[in-house]
């Protein structure tokens, strides 16, 4: 007999479940052989990202065969079009890759956090690879135009504007696309300065030295989960391709989304030492309260590895399609089939329970500021999580899985039931510029 769920399944994922795992497998196959031999350094770092982003390519390839999907807008059957009708749309689309890759440097170059501390690297990379961009852009456009259904997209449009031939209806695709490669370009950035240290912090751990430590134990674990994420997140910011249907479909054109998002980044977090959202002073962690109670420490230090995991796991799901501020494909599985926002719900929980705001190693004031600032923090997450839903809700596939997920998602049933404890109504989802109701 079937219950409910057969009876109301849930909305076809846009990933599937093989393509993280494959991606896992590969990172947790050099993790292996890294630590095997200690190598921590940002080389190695590096490598784990390939080592996570190949697999994923090969599954989404040779298994998902996401080339062929509709969304990608290309078509794989025919030859291609003609070379004489591409050379123009062609051109053009190189004119304005290449301008958007110039306003990047541009930006990189008057930001002055970009050339110091980890970041250094990373523009020392992105200028030792820029020459190998260029030649490799050309025939990757010329390709990749030659068997698009239409050839309107967001690098035609920004390259007829360098051209002064645009055309003003079709103002909505150039805004999109500055902001899909303006998401691109501050959170590639910063993803790739991140990897080395986490990538180090996990490599030198030392068995000896912890295996009877549930805090070294824990502390170990929550660095590979945040490892994980920053890999996967990094690799879906780089491959952004339409062969590979990972890319931007759209980018949240909402300015109340980006002022949210970017509020949790350097270099304008302000949840960061010495920020206006800073609820540090005055507390200590987890491991300071629960100092000689092993049992207790290896409780919440488990609590925390589990947290930390949901959240990596909300990372992995994506794919090759991770990405803040952007539309690249609904997802309803893995965590998404329990909440609609898990890696939010997750974070935010492993911040109250690691900080134990409520104890105070001050004064009740310093206790009672740490709760405010915590609960603010939350609040921002919960700010992001509505903007990014109402950037969503313009695609009908996210209506009916936000729909489904309010009939059988654990968390949202349970909201639900609370809002209905304080007698306030249910969200219902429309397809529309609006957010939910």
């Amino acid at each position: 007999m079937n219950d409910s769920a057969d009876q109301d399944p849930r909305p076809i994922s846009a990933v599937s479940h093989g393509v993280g795992l494959a991606g896992l497998a590969g990172l947790l196959g050099w993790i292996l052989v890294a630590h095997l031999h200690r190598m921590d350094g940002p080389y190695a770092a590096t490598i784990a990202i390939f080592a996570c982003g190949v697999p994923m390519i090969l599954w989404s390839v040779l298994m998902d065969k996401v080339h062929r999907n509709p969304s990608t807008g290309m078509d794989w059957d025919g030859a291609g079009r003609p070379w004489g009708d591409v050379f123009d749309s062609a051109v053009t689309k190189l004119l304005g890759l290449w301008a958007t890759w110039a306003l990047i440097a541009v930006f990189y170059g008057m930001g002055r956090w970009y050339w110091r501390d980890a970041y250094l690297a990373v523009m020392e990379l992105l200028i030792a690879a820029l020459p190998f961009m260029l030649i490799l852009s050309i025939p990757y456009v010329i390709f990749v135009d030659r068997r698009m259904t239409s050839p309107k997209d967001g690098l035609l449009v920004f390259g007829r504007w360098l051209l002064r031939r645009h055309d003003p209806l079709d103002d909505e695709l150039l805004y999109d696309h500055l902001r899909a490669w303006g998401v691109k370009a501050f959170f590639t950035a910063f993803m790739i300065a991140i990897v080395p240290g986490n990538w180090a912090e996990m490599i030198r751990w030392h068995e000896s030295n912890s295996i009877t430590d549930p805090v070294g134990i824990s502390r170990w674990l929550i660095a590979m989960m945040f490892l994980f994420d920053v890999a996967f997140a990094t690799v879906g910011y780089v491959l952004t391709c339409k062969p590979l249907d990972s890319h931007i479909r759209t980018a949240n054109p909402y300015a109340a989304g980006w002022v949210a998002a970017l509020i949790c980044y350097p270099p304008f977090i302000l949840m960061g030492d010495g920020g206006p959202l800073d609820y540090h002073p005055g507390t200590a962690e987890w491991t300071y309260w629960l100092a000689g109670h092993p049992w207790l420490l290896a409780l919440v230090g488990g609590a925390l590895v589990v947290l930390t995991a949901i959240y990596a796991w909300a990372t992995m799901v994506f794919g090759l399609r991770f990405s803040n501020l952007t539309h690249r494909g609904i997802l309803t599985h893995g965590p998404y089939a329990w909440s609609k926002h898990p890696a939010y719900v997750s974070k935010n929980l492993f911040w109250w329970l690691s900080m134990m705001p409520l104890l105070t190693t001050g004064t009740w004031v310093d206790m009672i500021r740490a709760c405010a600032l915590m609960a603010v923090v939350s609040g921002v997450y919960y700010w992001r999580a509505r903007t990014e839903e109402r950037h969503l809700l313009r695609d009908p596939q996210y209506v009916a899985y936000a729909d489904w997920m309010e009939r059988h998602g654990p968390v949202p049933r349970l909201i639900g039931r609370l809002r209905r404890a304080m007698g306030m109504r249910a969200p219902i989802y429309r397809t529309a510029v609006g957010d939910a109701v």
